[in-house]
């Protein structure tokens, strides 16, 4: 039996990798740490809409942070390690582990990340897309 999907339309050809984008974005994953994204004023018309993902990672220092950015798929990691010297009477901060993925469209681009009071900041610059038209010429075969 064959699975039907929006994306098996006859009129939709080519998005078989948009269909897996949406499969594996569907599974999901826990809300930590929680992120904002933002959309920035005052761009210019070359940087085109400038963007900002926001994550709140208290805690993390520079060198627990690792962000990548692999095809249009950007990746944030956190790894705290455990610090054995430490003697706690009370542990309600745990060391905690993530990894948030976001998929970003073509031709965006980041621009910059830095870590801010706890928060870390994912600048991104969405250039206007060109219109383009082109005509195809037909052949003739007689």
């Amino acid at each position: 039996m064959s699975r039907l999907t929006p994306f098996s339309s006859p009129l939709l050809i080519g998005f078989d990798s948009v269909e897996r984008t949406l499969e594996r974005l569907g599974k999901g994953s826990d809300g930590y740490p929680p992120y904002n994204i933002e959309r920035l004023r005052g761009a210019s018309k070359e940087e085109g809409n400038l963007l900002r993902i926001t994550l709140a990672v208290a805690g993390f220092r520079p060198e627990d942070l690792e962000v990548t950015l692999e095809e249009n798929q950007l990746t944030v990691r956190g790894r705290q390690t455990e610090d054995k010297d430490r003697d706690f009477l009370h542990r309600g901060i745990a060391a905690r582990q993530f990894q948030k993925g976001f998929l970003l469209a073509e031709g965006m681009r980041v621009v910059g990340a830095q870590l801010r009071n706890g928060l870390l900041l994912i600048d991104l610059a969405k250039p206007e897309p060109e219109r383009l038209v082109r005509r195809i010429e037909i052949a003739v075969e007689d």
